[in-house]
């Protein structure tokens, strides 16, 4: 009798055992329309193979035990020697295993390398977003080491390999290898060219030693790392080996774990080069030339990640909000919280179609997609990331106080959610990029207009946006102070214009009259009342 007060009623089944990629309407679109269809067949068994892993029960757990046991620095061994090692939960190293094998590194080997893997990317992070941070600087390494045709021709194919391979040593005995990235120092931040590391030449040419201190060294435990320091001629990009070719430890002296707000599970340190051998990438004096193929990379990786995390959390709010009963209904079913659901699930929609369209500008590779993407990327930068903290902390109230409970995951989705908008430059950065692409490259401005000139037209919000967009850029005095508000109007209306020609008709109209036609309120949940908001929730529901 006493047992009877412990009966549990009115609680959702877990969100487990189901495919993420496969359920993800929008997500599917968006790889059968930009993918080649002969390729399409190949990749739909790949995302949903990831995808159901992903919605595993299994993962989940590795996910909830790489989070609860994070990294922790072991700088010496048990004699007293240097060995700067990170360890790891057994569960980090499977679930970036799998991350590898799945292809997340393996995009520039493969055709429609950038979609398929764009599209994993997004599933995997719904999994356990930090082991997306050696995979995607792995990923972005490839096209800055291609300046050095005999550096790409070692590392390149270890890089894109799909075997994990944690061992440290000498990378001509590995399957597979990670690159991290070390380029922010103390005093500099994202001004890279305030970084006072030094570059000693040595005597066999292209090598060099290096003193300094980095204060931020993404994914510290990784087999060689791409780095900014002044050589004679100038900023230059080096490559820092963890183990020298004799087998021998470089000198990488790791000083300190950064204690991180999320992204528990993923190491990032402060590094210390005293004599640490580098190889040169690229000319003296071209460092940021060299590295910005690889930022513009992990750029896009934020949007995904965002992307990511965003429609993870729709998918827990929706399923959530359809099992729960309130009020003699279920959730799903009442007027105000459908309006809230639509609302995010509108936000995560467009974030998704957007990062896919980049991805396949970058499988493109074309003179007009190249300068369509220098400024699509850091407009969809800025604005995907910091959308994507609210959405998720929007969602993470529609549980109520479930939702503030460490165990229904939403507060790790909610610790993430703001990395994507601080890594690879905080929002002025992505603000600033978007105005230098406009006022040195003219040809990024006209290909921009060019795709959203595609959906002129279909919608008068959106038409109306866009000539308010060139009102904008026709007086461009004293436009710094407005460069956030640009950054933010070139997202929307690409996102609008993205909506418009490939969404749903009840998704595009919600984004066009709340985003685009003023509609709407600051607050997820203003969206007008006589959308089809019923249609846009089911479209987003996860199909267990």
């Amino acid at each position: 009798m006493a047992g009877s007060t412990h009966t549990v009623s009115n609680q959702p089944p877990p969100l487990s055992g189901y495919d993420v990629y496969g359920t993800d309407r929008a997500l599917v679109s968006a790889v059968e329309r930009h993918l080649d269809p002969a390729l399409l067949e190949e990749a739909r068994g790949e995302l949903s193979g990831l995808g159901r892993s992903a919605g595993s029960a299994q993962l989940q757990e590795w996910a909830v035990q790489a989070n609860e046991n994070p990294p922790t620095l072991r700088t010496h061994d048990r004699f007293g020697n240097r060995v700067d090692e990170v360890d790891f939960h057994p569960a980090w190293h499977r679930l970036l295993g799998k991350g590898v094998s799945a292809g997340l590194t393996a995009a520039w080997a493969r055709p429609g390398g950038h979609v398929r893997r764009a599209a994993g990317f997004v599933v995997w992070t719904q999994v356990e977003a930090g082991n997306g941070c050696p995979l995607s600087m792995t990923h972005a390494a490839v096209p800055a080491l291609r300046a050095d045709p005999e550096l790409a021709a070692e590392w390149e194919p270890r890089l894109t390999s799909q075997i994990y391979d944690r061992e440290l040593r000498p990378v001509r005995l590995k399957a597979g290898a990670l690159v991290g990235m070390g380029m922010t120092e103390k005093q500099g931040g994202s001004d890279v060219r305030a970084n006072t590391t030094s570059a000693t030449p040595l005597a066999e040419d292209g090598t060099y030693t290096l003193t300094g201190h980095k204060w931020f060294c993404s994914a510290p435990m990784s087999d060689a790392f791409l780095v900014l320091a002044q050589a004679p001629g100038g900023l230059t990009c080096f490559l820092v080996p963890r183990v020298l070719e004799d087998g021998t430890r470089n000198r990488f002296l790791l000083q300190r774990l950064k204690e991180k707000l999320g992204n528990r599970s993923n190491a990032s340190g402060e590094v210390e080069f005293d004599g640490t051998w580098a190889r040169r990438v690229g000319a003296e004096g071209r460092g940021v030339r060299t590295i910005i193929d690889m930022v513009a990379a992990t750029r896009l990786d934020c949007v995904l990640g965002s992307a990511g995390l965003m429609r993870q959390a729709v998918a827990q709010a929706v399923h959530h909000c359809t099992y729960r009963e309130a009020f003699g209904g279920k959730l799903v079913d009442k007027p105000l919280m459908r309006n809230v659901l639509a609302d995010m699930a509108v936000e995560s929609e467009a974030a998704t179609t957007l990062a896919l369209r980049l991805a396949a500008a970058c499988d493109d590779g074309g003179e007009q997609e190249r300068a369509f993407l220098r400024i699509a990327v850091p407009a969809a930068k800025y604005w995907v990331t910091k959308r994507c903290a609210p959405l998720v902390v929007e969602a993470a109230e529609c549980l109520g106080g479930n939702g503030y409970v460490e165990e229904s995951g939403m507060p790790r989705l909610v610790r993430e959610s703001p990395l994507n908008s601080v890594w690879e430059g905080a929002g002025n950065v992505q603000a600033l990029d978007v105005l230098r692409a406009l006022q040195r490259e003219p040809q990024a401005l006209n290909a921009y207009l060019r795709e959203v000139g595609q959906a002129r037209g279909a919608d008068h919000r959106l038409d109306g946006a866009i000539k308010g967009l060139l009102t904008e850029l026709a007086d461009l005095g004293g436009v710094e102070a407005r460069a956030r508000r640009l950054a933010e109007r070139f997202a929307l209306v690409l996102q609008g214009a993205l909506l418009v020609r490939f969404a749903p008709p009840e998704v595009a109209d919600a984004f066009c009259a709340s985003r685009l036609g003023g509609d709407g309120g600051a607050a997820f949940g203003t969206l007008p009342p006589s959308l089809d908001l019923a249609a846009v929730v089911g479209r987003a529901a996860p199909r267990v």
